[in-house]
């Protein structure tokens, strides 16, 4: 029996969404636009020069971000070696879950709450609730907010008061920030999944416990610890369909988070993606025969796209690059191994928000040429086409 390999390049995008106007991303490409700075020299810090991407190339990347938003990306421009396409999302969000849901084979059929962008944020009765649940007077933030700047700001007040950091963004997700030693990781993660409940019930994506450490005078950094409280998928998922089939399920970083634990057999979790990837390169040399490997990998999404770090987004992208050689290396032979992402975060674009694009889909292990423009859950089909399983989701295969 073979094996299958889904790795989610967390905001990797690369332009095209035709509605992209509507979420008020037209014109975003993360690769494309990325591509051009380096080779404009606008990306030289930490690396120099054009964008150079020589493995996930020879799978077809430089021809995705073409066929997806009509842009030819400079220095990727190799002959495809592999299967390649792009994907397009249905479900109405450019958020964590609806990507990685449907690429799981279910579309999302509601639409999402999001909350409002005046501050305060939240209504009066979920703060209170909040509070409550934090055994607090208050909460601090209420408002719209990136991670790292609102830890900066709020954590010295958050060491005085003892009130946990309560915000959110453009995504259907609450986010709770609190010290991990003076408030306590495990009471944050209990206050997390005290409001998950509520906030699902609300139609709320995520309650998201986002840890971190250091003083007012040292500086305040987040750390690894961070977990994820997701509203259950509506339908049975890819990870579903192959533990059913009693194939194991690995899941690697936020997978488990994101899918609420279901159709997971095995959880494998990093500090960061250094650590996701030693994750990868042991399982594609142990996994069982039947097994899918589900990996998501955050930190281009969050340590360089929402902070619209080019420099740093293109290094993390040629450090990936550099990975791929030695784990595709290892897989045997009949492995399918795709390389995907959930939706873009753009760091040229205006603001600190994902980006609303089609994604790149690289497949090897099924000989070579173009997939065309697809449809998000055509992964999941392609995947439990693979693997012998049952798929019972909308997509349709790309599988020779």
């Amino acid at each position: 029996m073979t094996r299958a390999f889904l790795i989610v390049l967390d905001s990797v995008g690369c332009g095209g969404a035709p509605d992209a106007a509507a979420f008020g991303d037209a014109g975003a490409n993360t690769l494309g636009h990325i591509a051009e700075a380096c080779a404009a020299g606008r990306a030289d810090h930490g690396r120099s020069g054009p964008l150079r991407l020589p493995v996930l190339d020879a799978l077809g990347l430089g021809r995705a971000v073409a066929l997806a938003s009509g842009m030819a990306p400079p220095g990727l421009g190799a002959e495809p070696r592999a299967r390649w396409g792009a994907a397009t999302e249905t479900s109405q969000g450019k958020d964590t879950p609806s990507g990685h849901w449907e690429l799981a084979g279910v579309p999302v059929p509601w639409a999402w709450h999001y909350f409002d962008r005046r501050t305060p944020a939240f209504a009066p009765a979920l703060t209170r609730r909040l509070a409550q649940a934090a055994g607090t007077d208050g909460i601090l933030g209420n408002c719209h907010a990136a991670g790292i700047p609102i830890v900066r700001d709020l954590g010295a007040e958050h060491l005085r008061t003892g009130w946990p950091i309560v915000y959110t963004s453009v995504d259907s997700v609450l986010q709770i920030a609190a010290h991990e030693d003076a408030f306590g990781l495990d009471r944050l993660y209990r206050l997390c999944a005290d409001i998950a409940p509520l906030a699902h019930n609300m139609r709320v994506g995520r309650v998201i416990a986002r840890p971190f450490t250091g003083t007012e005078a040292e500086g305040f950094v987040r750390t690894g610890n961070r977990r994820d409280f997701a509203i259950a998928p509506p339908a049975p998922t890819l990870c579903d369909w192959v533990a059913r089939a009693g194939g194991a399920v690995h899941a690697v970083g936020k997978i488990n988070d994101i899918f609420s634990g279901r159709g997971i057999t095995h959880v494998h979790k990093g500090r960061d993606d250094a650590a996701l990837c030693d994750h990868l390169l042991r399982l594609a040399e142990g996994a069982e025969p039947g097994a899918l490997v589900f990996a998501n990998l955050v930190e281009f999404d969050t340590l360089y796209g929402h902070t619209r770090d080019v420099a740093g987004y293109a290094r993390a992208l040629e450090t990936f690059d550099a990975f791929a050689a030695r784990f595709l290396d290892r897989l045997r032979p009949g492995d399918l191994a795709i390389f995907t992402a959930d939706h873009g975060n753009d760091p040229t674009a205006p603001g600190t928000d994902h980006t609303r694009e089609r994604v790149p889909v690289l497949v090897h292990g099924a000989g070579a040429g173009e997939i065309g423009l697809r449809a998000f859950a055509d992964v999941a089909a392609s995947v439990a086409s693979h693997l012998g399983v049952p798929a019972h989701g909308p997509g349709r295969s790309f599988l020779p």
